[in-house]
């Protein structure tokens, strides 16, 4: 069975600094990326959308579902969420 994403999973704590600890122009808490463990243990990735940027850039044997939207993010957030990640 694939994998489905449950809507009804809460946010639970941030990986990583928060954007503000990041970057001082996030204060207005808008354009900020961001990543956050869900209480059923699956991430969520705010960042930009670039979804019809890269679709038909996508390497071989990357595809993109219904529904699904290709993010981006700073480097940068994720080497601060790093130390919240935990190895496989």
């Amino acid at each position: 069975m694939a994998w489905q994403a449950d809507p009804s999973a809460l946010f639970d704590r941030r990986l990583g600094q928060s954007p503000q600890e990041r970057d001082p122009d996030c204060a207005d808490n808008r354009t900020c990326p961001d990543i956050w463990r869900l209480s059923n243990g699956d991430v969520a990735v705010i960042g930009q959308d670039l979804t019809e940027t890269y679709e038909t850039r996508l390497p071989e044997g990357v595809a993109l579902g219904i529904g699904e939207r290709l993010v981006v993010i700073p480097g940068n957030v994720l080497s601060h969420a790093k130390k919240d990640i935990p190895d496989a």
